[in-house]
């Protein structure tokens, strides 16, 4: 075959294959109910007790309080991320923090906060 041909066949899929998760869906980012955010942070962290769970308006990230300490889980695509708040930095963003993991597996996340959350969700991550 050509290989002029196969590059059109290799880039009509991925082309198509793209629409179609667009359409169906699946390329929605995931927002986060109190429910949802219970689920998936127990999917990632099955042996937690969660005592409360905090939602940003945006509902893309929950700081999640938990018997051994709090937690951030966020979307990350149609998927969540969740790490729980041990070795961490975070910095004033325009919108909202930016947290920094220092973990090399773990991607840094932008939690966006509007003025009112700002200070609730501060005092909730400062260590005690």
């Amino acid at each position: 075959m050509p290989l002029e041909i196969l590059l059109v066949l290799v880039i009509g899929g991925v082309v198509g294959i793209t629409v179609m998760l667009h359409l169906s869906g699946r390329s929605r980012v995931r927002e986060l109910t109190p429910q949802t955010a219970r689920s998936e942070w127990l999917r990632h962290a099955p042996d937690d007790v969660i005592i409360d769970i905090t939602i940003a308006h945006d509902k893309r990230s929950a700081l999640i309080r938990t018997e051994t300490g709090n937690g951030l889980l966020w979307s990350f695509g149609a998927d969540t991320v969740a790490r729980h708040l041990l070795d961490f930095d975070w910095i004033d963003h325009p919108e909202g923090f930016e947290i920094v993991f220092h973990d090399f597996g773990t991607p840094k996340a932008l939690i966006r906060l509007d003025d009112f959350e700002r200070p609730h969700w501060q005092n909730l991550m400062d260590p005690a």
